[in-house]
Parts: structure tokens; sequence; C-alpha cells
């Protein structure tokens, strides 16, 4: 199975149109457009019905001591742990390509709206609910894609982990609200074939990407 787009190079970096925050180009650090990429596949299993979309960042921070503090560094050293971006599933096989900018475009407060998403999809909560849920302007559910936003103190980029599950149903079997881990315990049985694109985002000027 093919998997592509035409938003960024496999193993690229990814432009800022794209994340959630970016540079304000006087040092420091704005709301980004938060504009899903195109993506798109071809050559599917045999019995695909379906496709499920997860993106993840494997290497946030395990400890959030020095998060964004002036005169601080993360450690390229210190252990990683996953930040899950975007859930999309109930896609069907034949819907290639994703648009850009038509499932997430703009940041909003509180997070956007979900399950239901267009075409008669839905997404699932990205772990921006569980990164705000102490903020009081910003706390909520968090549904479909919302871009990347690493420590601008970050010693290394992050890498954005685009994952495409072929299954053999029309449809995911979760309810509700739904997360990744969710999702993924859902579909093992139904896997027929993976295919990923990963794309490369810093807000560290001092990190080349």
């Amino acid at each position: 199975m093919k998997f592509t787009t035409e938003s960024f190079t496999d193993g690229g970096a990814i432009p800022e149109h794209h994340a959630f925050c970016a540079r304000d180009g006087s040092g420091g650090i704005k709301l980004g457009q938060n504009r899903n990429p195109q993506l798109a596949w071809s050559d599917l299993p045999k019995g695909c019905l379906s496709v499920v979309l997860i993106c993840h960042d494997p290497d946030v921070p395990s400890v959030a001591d020095d998060l964004n503090k002036e005169g601080h560094t993360i450690s390229a050293s210190l252990p990683r742990v996953n930040f899950v971006h975007w859930v999309l599933v109930d896609m069907p096989a034949s819907g290639s390509p994703v648009r850009d900018g038509e499932f997430s475009s703009g940041v909003t407060a509180k997070g956007k709206s979900g399950p239901l998403a267009p075409r008669n999809t839905r997404q699932g909560l990205n772990d921006y609910s569980v990164w705000f849920q102490n903020d009081e302007k910003m706390a909520g559910d968090y549904f479909g894609y919302d871009g990347p936003c690493p420590p601008w103190n970050d010693e290394i980029p992050h890498r954005y982990v685009f994952t495409l599950f072929a299954l053999d149903v029309e449809k995911c079997p979760v309810q509700r609200k739904f997360t990744a881990a969710d999702v993924m315990k859902a579909i093992r049985p139904h896997i027929l074939g993976t295919a990923q694109i990963t794309g490369l985002y810093s807000l560290n000027p001092a990190v080349k990407v």
C-alpha cells in the first residue's frame, strides 16, 4: 500500500502552517494556522473497506520540569513519551486524498467539536485534552487534528508520525468519546496493512530541521 503527502517530504520538515504553534519572527511563539496536511493513499490490501489515520509525536519529554523555561534546555538524552495529535476513523478506503485544511484550519480554544467530522467520519480525542486540562482558558475536549507545538527549548526536533491503517471493516468499533489507545485496541483484529509518513518540527531556532 502507498501513503503519500504533498505537504512535506517524508523525513523532512513540516511547514509551520500545519503547526499548532509557530515562531513569531521576533524570538517568540504564536498560535499557528493548525491546518491538517494533505494525505493520500492507494494500492490498499484486498478487502480493505476503511482506513484509520493516527498522528503521534514519540519525542515528548517524559519530565516537564524544564518545558519552555528561560535559561533551561531540554536535553536530548531525556527519555521521551508519546503525544497523540490526530485520530480519524471511518474514512472509506476510496476516500483518498484528505485535503490540506479539510479537517482543521486554526486553533480552537477548548477544542474542536467531535467526534462527528467531515465525510461522515469520526475523530477521537487528541492529547491536548490532557495537556490543557488545568488551563481555565483552554481546557476542553480536543477532537481531531491539532498540530505540532514542541517545547521551544528542546535540543531535538520532534518527529510527527502519520500512520495509515487499512481495515477490513467499514466502521471502527469504538463509541462515543474515544482515544488513540481505544482505537488501537478495537482495530487490532481488523488490520490488513499499515504505512507511515514522518515529518519533523522544532520551535527552537538553534535546532536544524
